[in-house]
């Protein structure tokens, strides 16, 4: 069963020098619950690939669709809904709400989709990332890989079908970053996500089961 399929995708994009073609024909197929890292140089795509994905970014051409449904035809409205529902997405920057608690940020997803239980459920993500005691703690209070862990415990405890990460460790030290996608990993595998992950780590991106190489918008090989 697929999670998501990308059909001759293509992404263009209008800038001050005119319009520019970022991902040219991609043809991609994801299994439900494996794990894909996307790689290549700077400029290939990835990031560009992953946001088709996730339906931030509307494909110019060819068809993109995720959980069995087609992205390309939904309205922004259906987009966010589809989004909030059943797709986590872990960027390098934390984003974290800087006038909010961790335990608030991480609550966030849950209110807004009128779950009564947001702040208990809240708590125990963040007892799961390691973060319980820094529940009253603001984001200018915690370290990089605190605030890092916060956003994937926000993200994971909608319980996504699919999950993005974008260069997740790439503000993170050694150390940080190695703790983040340990629990990265964790949690992909109990609950059953999909992971796709954008990385320039070699060895980040072979702890996946499967790499796709990007050059100049287009996919230059796949392999384990």
């Amino acid at each position: 069963m697929l999670s998501l399929s990308l059909k001759d995708a293509q992404l263009s994009l209008d800038g001050n020098a005119g319009r520019v073609d970022i991902l040219h024909g991609i043809t991609l197929d994801v299994e439900k619950g494996s794990s894909l890292a996307l790689v290549g140089p700077s400029g290939s795509g990835k990031s560009s690939l992953l946001m088709l994905m996730g339906g931030l970014e509307r494909a110019s051409a060819g068809h993109v669709t995720a959980l069995g449904q087609d992205l390309t035809h939904m309205d922004e409205d259906e987009l966010a809904r589809f989004r909030r529902r059943a797709m986590g997405v872990v960027f390098q920057s934390f984003h974290l709400i800087p006038t909010m608690t961790a335990l608030e940020n991480v609550a966030t997803p849950l209110e807004l989709a009128g779950d009564k239980d947001a702040f208990s459920k809240a708590a125990a993500e963040l007892e799961t990332v390691g973060l319980s005691h820094r529940a009253d703690h603001y984001p200018s209070q915690m370290s990089g890989g605190e605030q890092q862990r916060v956003a994937l415990a926000r993200v994971m405890v909608v319980r996504p079908d699919v999950l993005l990460a974008d260069e997740p460790t790439g503000n993170l030290d050694e150390a940080n970053g190695n703790a983040v996608m340990d629990l990265l990993f964790e949690l992909q595998a109990r609950d059953g996500a999909t992971l796709v992950l954008v990385t320039h780590s070699n060895a980040l991106a072979e702890r996946c089961e499967r790499i796709v190489r990007l050059r100049d918008g287009r996919i230059e090989g796949t392999g384990q």
